[in-house]
């Protein structure tokens, strides 16, 4: 059994190690401004993942784009594709400097974190995907394709693709990656429900069809930021036949009026590492997490693995 685990949620790690309640208040560019102003927080955040077992980490750029860092930054369009690159600098440098400290760290690998186009629009539309309604084809795929190109010069060293809403917008990306063919990628869909798209589109048939379109290159097809209790039902279709790749939220709900995170149903919130167990016997090849959660979860994963690894030999 081969199981490749990856970080967890980086706004929540890196909380640690500066104050994120100021681009948590409704910053457009989200946790992708401390490319600018605090690198170093960004980088021990990334190192803490390391040390924590993950086999790749994620750059900090699911809410960075070109034409936001334009915008938002009154950057160049020069500017903007180097800072966008940074993110991958700094990535490397977090893994190279914890390997100095901890030279048992194995090889670890970056990939290059892309949101949906709803993302960059900063109005929650990754969790619905209506922008595919209104804005053109055109748009759409150049922005994509403006940063992955950024990203793939960067030499990172695949492309994380998520929090993709519709399967028409999975395409535009299935297909985009065939423009840099050296690069593999994963591609993670936002759902609703236990066998929806955020949209409404049926995720077995969205998973399939990516994954048929361009199996050359896609190491994965899943879901992320989603419900955990989502997770089994969504893959167990598919499990067989497509490599699949789960990093779900840690399950509570966020309440709007309080502004806080509440248990699910008022309850207490089932451990994450409980459900790791049943995504290992359900055959999921890549396995990580998404808002919430933290190195100390990824270390729990790490260790979970590792010894259901053992005891399978």
């Amino acid at each position: 059994m081969v199981v490749t685990l990856l970080d967890g949620g980086v706004s929540t790690q890196l909380a640690n190690h500066v104050d994120i309640s100021t681009v948590e208040k409704g910053d457009p560019l989200w946790c992708a401004r401390f490319l600018v102003t605090d690198k170093q927080a960004v980088i021990n955040t990334h190192r803490d993942y390391v040390r924590a077992g993950s086999d790749i980490i994620e750059t900090n750029s699911y809410q960075a784009s070109i034409p936001g860092f334009m915008k938002y930054l009154n950057l160049s369009f020069e500017e903007s594709v180097a800072l966008l690159q940074e993110s991958v600098n700094l990535a490397k440098q977090a893994i190279e400097e914890e390997k100095k400290v901890n030279p048992t760290i194995g090889n670890v690998l970056v990939a290059g974190s892309c949101g949906s186009y709803g993302a960059f629009l900063h109005d929650g539309s990754e969790y619905r995907g209506d922008f595919m309604d209104r804005v053109s084809l055109e748009e759409i795929t150049s922005f994509h394709e403006q940063r992955m190109k950024a990203l793939v010069d960067a030499n990172v060293d695949l492309l994380a693709i998520e929090t993709i809403p519709t399967q028409a917008e999975a395409e535009i990306l299935t297909e985009l990656l065939k423009k840099f063919p050296g690069i593999k990628a994963w591609i993670a869909f936002s759902v609703k429900d236990e066998s929806h798209l955020s949209c409404g589109d049926d995720f077995v048939k969205a998973a399939t069809s990516v994954w048929s379109k361009n199996p050359e290159q896609l190491i994965a097809v899943g879901v992320n930021c989603l419900n955990p209790n989502f997770v089994s039902p969504l893959v167990s279709p598919i499990v067989k036949q497509i490599p699949i790749i789960a990093y779900p939220n840690k399950g509570e709900l966020w309440d709007g009026v309080n502004k806080k995170w509440v248990g699910q149903d008022g309850e207490n919130v089932r451990p994450l590492i409980d459900y790791v167990s049943d995504w290992l016997d359900l055959g999921v090849s890549y396995i990580g997490g998404c808002c919430r959660t933290s190195a100390s979860d990824i270390a729990d994963f790490r260790q979970l693995i590792d010894s259901r690894i053992k005891g399978s030999k």
